[in-house]
């Protein structure tokens, strides 16, 4: 059911730039396969950029999920020439974040706590900013965005960040919806975990000089169930 949703958007801050996206992981213990598949359709999309969006664990605890060494040895095999930058979600939190960003930075992934970095692309100068997840840290943009300049790439676990957010961020990628998950014709979603209920599900928004995009993520929680609503990685192409 893995499948590749692909965004074309007009900015020319970033044109000719191509992203992929990936977030909501949430691995089980018995998932290595299909973290493994994950990394082969991110890597078959040469991209210029590879972005992350957290919750690489599943559950609430250590025992739920596979051991964060495991998941950040298969994500070590994500090929980019660019470090690949992420933000933890609220399972990463709860599990244990400082320890997951300990092992995720041990193995090449750059994790972004209110913090930013620079990568150098086609003689682009281009900004990454991650703030914390909205219900497990303290989302800062004022740290977030400190010494960047346009263009810039915001990072956020959740969509919720968006009426909020500067607008000095180019794009806002986010996950943690998982789409609804289980999603019926006409009435949509049963359950969107999003104080703005159906508005930030999945998919492209943009309003009030801001956009964003929205995955509906790679993996399952609460119910190991999706129904018409495929995991997905997304690519970006900016035009």
């Amino acid at each position: 059911m893995l499948t590749v949703r692909e965004y074309r958007v007009k900015d020319k801050d970033l044109a000719g730039i191509k992203i992929v996206y990936a977030a909501d992981f949430h691995v089980g213990k018995k998932h290595t396969a299909r973290l493994a598949r994950v990394v082969d359709l991110i890597n078959a999309q040469k991209a210029d950029i590879v972005l992350l969006g957290g919750d690489f664990v599943k559950g609430h605890k250590e025992k739920s999920t596979l051991p964060i060494e495991l998941i950040a040895y298969e994500l070590s095999h994500i090929k980019s020439d660019y470090p690949v930058y992420t933000v933890l979600g609220n399972h990463d939190m709860w599990v244990g974040g400082d320890k997951i960003q300990k092992v995720l930075e041990k193995n090449g992934i750059k994790v972004l706590r209110n913090s930013n970095d620079f990568v150098n692309v086609k003689d682009k100068k281009i900004y990454i900013a991650g703030i914390e997840d909205l219900t497990t840290g303290f989302p800062n943009q004022n740290k977030a965005f400190e010494n960047t300049e346009k263009p810039v790439i915001l990072l956020s676990h959740q969509p919720d960040i968006f009426p909020k957010a500067w607008e000095d961020a180019n794009i806002i990628l986010a996950g943690h919806t998982h789409g609804g998950q289980v999603v019926f014709p006409i009435i949509g979603a049963l359950l969107v975990p999003s104080a703005y209920g159906q508005k930030f599900r999945s998919g492209y928004i943009e309003e009030n000089n801001k956009k964003m995009i929205v995955t509906k993520g790679l993996g399952t929680s609460i119910l190991p169930i999706r129904f018409n609503c495929k995991p997905e990685i997304n690519v970006i192409l900016f035009e």
